[in-house]
């Protein structure tokens, strides 16, 4: 067995393999024997022809395809790894010679890691993220809480307004015939929210409780049923029912019902450390991102397609199966979209080739600075990991094999790198 490492252009290799002409005979056996029981031929009993006669019946090469994938499962990891490249992609494999008696000759096609040429890693300069809240901001979240406590309570003598909850029917005609989905008793919508078509809520603004009124919208241009689109509308409201939040008062009372704190001032300053640590979170984030972009655009590295292929293939079936755990199989959800997976993967392209990117950077941030996870470090994340997930850490230990361990090695890795990173940038 030999094989042979040809460079192509932009991080691609073409690995050459030659399996000796007896092995190749041995995998062609062994697919006979795996597969007479199901051959009949006349004048010999099920699953007793002898090879040379399928051969002459069904031709010379009927067991060669499924001989060469074997060979080719059995031969391609080992030959891989005896390269010494680290592949970064899916291998794609062609058979170059197939033939009785001669060598079984086939190759394979795949991306190995790009070398990056490392810019400035040390004193990137960023701006300077604002970290103080604002008196505005905390008001504006307690507002929040306040609305999200709040009670509708039904109101008389005053027609909608906007923010109003309202109670209705309505029919909708286009060309006087009715659709489809335009009719309905009772039905409840907030004013403002943009539910239905624009310019319907704004039409019932003024009307009044068991008021009757006729309202013409246009349906958008890009709306989900062709048969509507940009159709004139009329629909006839009734309002039955007009409601109004009203919010609780901003006192000690509603600290208790709301947080675990007795007074109002107690829990407006815990809202206001809440606010600042996810602030001072966000910024670290939005300078973590803009360091890591600036070397990124400094650093220099050729990222094979394949590499982004195989990436975005990861992606689009980590996605399917994130839907698939909600319970919406992904062929449902491209068709709700209106998408497909070919147009899926290629929105997807750009945010692999950055993660590609970013990877790439901070794994020779690492080598450069060598930052390297020792045995304590990993066990030391294995208890967080546990405590994270709720897990016992001897159970997820057990778990964990080498390549896991190595892995996660390399992850904490990068994340000291992106540390490094972050503790020396310069704030502008």
């Amino acid at each position: 067995m030999s094989t042979k490492v040809e460079r192509l252009e932009h991080n691609m290799v073409k690995l050459t393999v030659e399996v000796p002409a007896e092995k190749f005979i041995k995998a062609i056996n062994a697919v006979y024997n795996r597969n007479k029981k199901k051959i009949t031929v006349p004048g010999f009993r099920k699953g007793h022809a002898p090879m040379h006669m399928l051969e002459k019946i069904y031709g010379a090469g009927i067991f060669f395809e499924e001989a060469a994938n074997d060979l080719i499962n059995e031969t391609y990891g080992e030959e891989a790894e005896s390269t010494g490249l680290e592949f970064v992609s899916r291998p794609v494999f062609d058979i170059d010679q197939i033939e009785k008696g001669k060598d079984f000759i086939y190759t394979a096609e795949i991306a190995v890691r790009p070398e990056v040429e490392l810019g400035e890693y040390r004193g990137i300069e960023v701006k300077k993220q604002e970290t103080l809240v604002s008196d505005d901001e905390v008001n504006e979240e307690i507002r929040r809480e306040q609305e999200k406590n709040s009670r509708l309570v039904e109101v008389s003598g005053r027609p909608v307004q906007d923010g109003d909850t309202v109670v209705l029917d309505y029919s909708g005609a286009v060309d006087g015939e009715k659709f489809e989905g335009g009719t309905a008793e009772n039905h409840t919508l907030v004013i403002g929210s943009g539910s239905f078509i624009p310019g319907f809520e704004e039409q019932l603004i003024g009307m009044n409780a068991e008021e009757t009124k006729d309202i013409t919208v246009t349906f958008p241009e890009e709306y989900h049923a062709p048969e509507l689109a940009g159709k004139e509308a009329v629909f006839t409201c009734t309002i039955h029912k007009i409601e109004e939040k009203e919010l609780p008062e901003l006192d000690d009372e509603f600290a208790q019902d709301v947080s675990e704190y007795d007074t109002f001032d107690e829990y407006k300053k815990s809202v206001m450390d809440m606010l600042t640590v996810r602030k001072q979170q966000a910024a670290k984030t939005a300078l973590e991102n803009e360091a890591v972009d600036k070397l990124i655009e400094s650093s220099k590295m050729d990222i094979p397609e394949a590499m982004i292929d195989a990436q975005v293939t990861n992606m689009y079936q980590d996605y399917a199966r994130q839907l698939q755990s909600q319970g919406i199989p992904i062929d449902t959800y491209l068709q709700y979209m209106g998408s497909s997976e070919e147009k899926l993967k290629e929105e997807m392209r750009p945010q692999a080739l950055k993660q590609i990117q970013t990877r790439l950077v901070l794994e020779e941030v690492a080598k450069d600075a060598h930052l390297e996870a020792n045995d304590l470090r990993i066990e030391e994340e294995i208890e967080k990991i546990a405590e994270r997930y709720q897990m016992e850490a001897d159970k997820l230990r057990e778990s964990m094999g080498d390549y896991e361990r190595e892995q996660l090695g390399k992850d904490i890795a990068v994340q000291e790198a992106i540390d490094l990173i972050v503790d020396t940038a310069k704030e502008v």
